[in-house]
């Protein structure tokens, strides 16, 4: 397979590659415009061989539309929901894909404007009202959505599609119907969770969401068992395990997922904070949330680690320099150690820069705000666990061999890490790293050697990766002109290694015929090079 290598100009770019200096990037325009739902099953072409064993559906999860009318969502993750299904039995692929039925999507198509305001887009007064009713329509609070158009996730064994506020829906896997709206915040106290929850092999998940009261804002870590005790459960017996409040009340962290271990939820504290009162007053400035989230870079990244059984918070919080980190990889225990491992940058600003009017650039405009991106790269910090008063101050605690990651004690309650590199130079050339996925099933909590994602040569990701930690070695797929999505690992039902499986991703083609996106889905052997 080909490989662009990625141009830089030496000393005015971070030791890790962190900016690049890429010219002629391929317009991505036609990936970010609306297309139309095909409801019922189609037969796909399939090049090549899917292993027959491989049976069932792959659901995906994006945004597909954006505009309603003369009116036009302002952020890539504004797009109405639009849920995708590759049904694969016996070497075949049929797709089918449903807009999600929310109440956003129906009122918007109900009155062909948008009348639900979304991460990015303020929703204008209805103009049917009167003069007072509009302005006074300003003083509003923004209701949150119900677009879920993140991802899919399980809960008690039914299949949701999940945002990041409040609302999830449950959705027939088979037809992609949607079944039933669900409101976190009628089980249990929170305003919002992730949409990218964690699983305990018996199936308890477990997840994170913010509250807003008046005892002001708090991070809580949420967990729902497996159980049903009816037939129509859904979040029934879900619990709050523990509150956090922020290091700053009016501005607490952004975060979009949070890692675990065996015995542990790790929360990750970043400088990417939200403006608590920039969203109270969004509708009345005109201004999305989007606007209200913010980069501060003088500010310590903290990891609060919070015990799952017992709900205890640990009194030692481990600090690290500024950094972002949207998806992590894994999180694991070992000889006294935590060792988690997780995609980064050492920039906050990633999420302004996927409005859709920079998506939609091209020429020198598109490549001016990819080289003003910094890259994402995996990184493993080491966390000793066991902390005390007689534990030594100022010198390196992680005693792991061949790691060179640090930990060291600054007071009783507080270690200050810095991180190694789960990479070798070769990553720079593919852009850095994202969306990293692992055999989950075999591999979650525990120690592993391979990770997959996505190298990102340009705004979305343009190849697929695999790394091999022994060695810090990287094999690739990569075919210009075509982008994928995050990779999914199916292991073989026979396999005895951890690599032994595919990875599935959904590949993306962008075509010169205006609002027309062709889909294929790609079988990739992990090993393919």
């Amino acid at each position: 397979m080909s490989c662009t290598k990625i141009q830089t100009s030496g000393e005015d770019h971070c030791k890790a590659g962190c900016y690049t200096d890429a010219h002629g990037l391929q317009s991505i325009a036609t990936l970010v415009r609306s297309t139309e739902e095909i409801p019922e099953p189609i037969s796909t072409q399939v090049k090549g061989t899917i292993p027959t064993w491989i049976c069932g559906n792959l659901l995906r999860n994006g945004p597909g539309k954006f505009e309603f009318g003369n009116e036009h969502f302002n952020h890539w993750f504004d797009g109405m929901a639009l849920l995708h299904q590759f049904k694969i039995k016996d070497g075949q692929v049929t797709y089918r894909s449903r807009f999600l039925r929310s109440d956003a999507y129906k009122q918007n198509s109900e009155r062909d404007r948008i009348m639900v305001s979304e991460f990015g887009t303020v929703a204008m007064p209805d103009p049917c009202k009167s003069i007072f009713q509009r302005f006074l329509s300003r003083f509003e609070m923004i209701k949150p959505t119900d677009n879920a158009s993140v991802s899919f996730v399980k809960y008690k064994g039914d299949y949701y599609v999940s945002t990041e506020t409040n609302f999830i829906h449950k959705v027939d896997p088979a037809t992609l119907e949607t079944v039933e709206k669900v409101d976190w915040s009628q089980f249990i106290a929170v305003n919002g969770a992730t949409a990218h929850p964690h699983y305990d092999p018996d199936g308890t998940a477990y997840n994170m969401g913010n509250s807003y009261g008046a005892k002001g804002v708090f991070y809580n870590i949420i967990c729902v068992p497996p159980e049903r005790e009816l037939a129509d459960d859904t979040l029934q017996g879900a619990k709050v395990l523990c509150s956090i409040a922020p290091t700053d009340k009016g501005k607490p962290s952004y975060y979009h997922s949070f890692a675990m271990s065996q015995n542990y939820v790790v929360f990750i504290e970043q400088p990417i904070k939200m403006n608590v009162w920039k969203i109270v007053t969004s509708k009345l400035t005109g201004k999305g949330i989007s606007d209200a989230i913010y980069w501060d870079p003088t500010q310590d990244t903290i990891f609060h680690l919070i015990h799952k059984q017992t709900g205890k918070v640990s009194p030692v919080k481990f600090h690290t320099k500024a950094m972002s980190n949207f998806h992590q990889i894994n999180a694991f225990e070992e000889d006294g150690f935590l060792m988690l491992d997780l995609c980064a940058s050492d920039d906050g600003q990633a999420i302004s820069v996927y409005n859709l009017q920079n998506m939609r650039k091209s020429g020198e405009a598109l490549d001016e705000v990819y080289n003003k991106m910094c890259r994402v790269f995996p990184r493993r910090f080491v966390l000793p666990l066991n902390i005390t008063s007689e534990t030594p101050m100022d010198q390196n605690l992680n005693t792991r061999p061949n790691s060179t990651a640090t930990a060291t004690k600054v007071t009783n309650d507080k270690v200050f890490c810095t991180f190694e590199n789960l990479h070798g130079d070769d990553l720079e050339e593919f852009g850095g790293l994202e969306f990293p996925q692992i055999n989950y099933k075999r591999c979650n909590t525990k120690p592993y050697r391979y990770f997959y994602g996505c190298g990102f040569r340009h705004l979305v990701g343009d190849s697929l990766l695999k790394m091999d930690l022994e060695g810090k070695k990287i094999k690739s797929w990569y075919q210009p002109g075509l982008f994928p999505s995050e990779p999914v690992f199916v292991p073989s039902p026979e396999g005895t290694e951890e690599d032994e499986g595919v990875i599935l991703s959904v590949v993306l083609i962008p075509t010169e015929v205006s609002y027309v996106v062709r889909w294929r889905g790609v079988v990739c052997p992990p090993q393919a090079n």
